[in-house]
């Protein structure tokens, strides 16, 4: 499209240390990673497993390197499909108080913007010595648990493991397949024993879908911008769709953290849950509901929204990711809260229609994944616990806070990006849906292309999910402004 009139790399570093993370890694970094490769092939444990054997494979993005997880299934002849997650075990390589597990506390999680990732460790960990590659052995623990032909989860458990990345997957290649759009990658297309492993894994996956929508959990189609930037130059923006296979890891990971979670719960340990709580805006997403005809009850149900939800999704599937897109807004985002071992109740997952979550899933870009971790551990050895109740609150109201400064570098990023993509268009049209509106201003999402921008004329009584025809009057690459005016 145009050249980026300004250093993009340059300034997504800036807004990085504008926003108080460290560009960086401490003194004694170089050190530890050495000690830490030097020890990378040492005999492992009497107590971890070798299932090296194993047919495992991963999906997940086309330019992913920091594998976190691996998975595979296996058929029971009782009915059931059986399935193991492995999970990078990075607690074993970067130990607690170490320069870079301080470090990865300060930053609490790894900051994806368009032209450069800012990795929580050293990417010669994240990408190499703790990420799952392809034909890599690695240390990992693993969460198995059936998966029944009702989408109930039995029989789990929770080990430590050796294993290896059979196969290295995309989620663009293996969504189509199994949606029946296209044919198999040459990975899956060489191996009729791993089209059986995904197609396993995607029963369980769909199976588990449809207990927890039964259970009340929200189902949206989601779509986000997906800007290509190459050499300086924004070569396009389009939009990227979830599709088949990102439903499946979604669904594994998803019993996976409730596993953790409630196998903590269990044993009466403290850990970090991840919980979205019920609205406060609900009485604002009764009133957008009630415009399409639906009466919600007056208080929080996830069952009666989500059944509405599908409803709509079948009746009008053109504006159904507008109308998700103002309910997940309104809904708030999730945070992390201290769950003590003593409790004899948790608090849920208001979206997921789970009361038992913790993240565990990616330790090697969330902090709290690497804490949890090493809470479990601590756990299956019968050992004191690493972390304080006090210690675990403090991590929690920590990792919300940089989370919240994580998500504003993305968005500042990702409108910088989308400012200059966007620059031949001012004076266009677009349509799309309130996702904001408070005394720092109105800001809508048009669709296409689904970038986010602010109302600067005619904003007065608009509400978050209202639907507007607004028309782009300025960008601004440096100040990251996206400006439009309602029609």
């Amino acid at each position: 499209m145009s050249n980026l009139p300004f250093d993009l790399v340059g300034s997504a570093s800036a807004e990085m240390i504008r926003e108080g993370f460290h560009v960086g890694f401490p003194d004694g970094s170089d050190a530890q990673i050495a000690a830490i490769r030097a020890a990378l092939h040492t005999a492992p444990d009497k107590d971890v497993r070798d299932l090296r054997e194993l047919l495992w494979s991963s999906i997940d993005n086309d330019t992913s390197r920091d594998l976190d997880q691996i998975e595979v299934a296996e058929r029971l002849a009782g009915g059931g499909v059986r399935v193991r997650v492995g999970i990078a075990d990075v607690s074993a390589a970067v130990l607690k108080d170490t320069p870079l597990d301080r470090h990865a506390a300060e930053q609490t999680e790894t900051v994806y913007t368009t032209v450069k990732n800012f990795s929580m460790l050293p990417v010669e960990l994240s990408t190499d010595m703790t990420s799952l590659n392809e034909g890599e052995d690695r240390a990992a623990m693993v969460v198995e648990f059936v998966v029944t032909a009702e989408g109930m989860v039995e029989q789990a458990s929770i080990y430590r493991a050796t294993v290896t990345n059979k196969a290295q997957l995309a989620y663009s290649h293996v969504g189509p397949w199994l949606e029946g759009k296209s044919g198999p990658d040459a990975k899956v297309a060489a191996s009729a024993e791993l089209q059986e492993q995904l197609r396993m894994q995607d029963e369980a996956a769909v199976a588990l879908r449809a207990q927890r929508v039964k259970l009340g959990a929200l189902e949206f189609n989601r779509v986000e911008a997906d800007p290509v930037v190459v050499d300086g130059k924004v070569e396009s923006i389009g939009t990227a769709f979830h599709n088949r296979a990102s439903d499946l890891i979604e669904e594994l990971m998803i019993a996976t953290n409730e596993t953790m979670a409630r196998t903590l719960r269990e044993a009466k340990r403290s850990c970090i849950r991840r919980v979205v709580r019920s609205p406060e805006r609900w009485a604002r997403i009764v009133e957008l509901v009630g415009r399409h005809g639906t009466v919600l009850p007056a208080q929080p149900d996830s069952g009666a929204l989500n059944a509405f939800l599908q409803t709509q999704r079948v009746a009008d599937a053109v504006h159904y990711p507008d109308l998700s897109l103002a309910i997940i807004k309104l809904m708030g985002p999730g945070e992390y809260v201290l769950a003590k071992g003593d409790e004899a109740e948790s608090q849920g997952h208001f979206g997921l229609a789970a009361q038992d979550y913790a993240h565990s899933t990616a330790p090697n870009r969330r902090f709290v994944d690497l804490v949890t971790q090493r809470v479990v551990k601590a756990m299956l050895a019968g050992e004191v616990a690493p972390y304080s109740d006090e210690e675990l609150d403090v991590i929690a109201k920590h990792c919300n806070e940089r989370e919240s400064a994580g998500r504003k570098v993305e968005r500042t990023m990702l409108k910088r990006v989308t400012a200059v993509a966007l620059a031949g268009s001012v004076g266009k049209s677009f349509h799309g849906v309130v996702t904001g509106a408070n005394d720092k201003g109105t800001y809508v999402r048009v669709f296409d292309p689904p970038v986010e921008g602010k109302v600067v004329r005619g904003a007065q009584g608009l509400d978050v999910g209202d639907m507007v025809d607004v028309m782009l009057v300025h960008t601004d690459p440096q100040h990251a402004f996206i400006d439009f005016a309602r029609g």
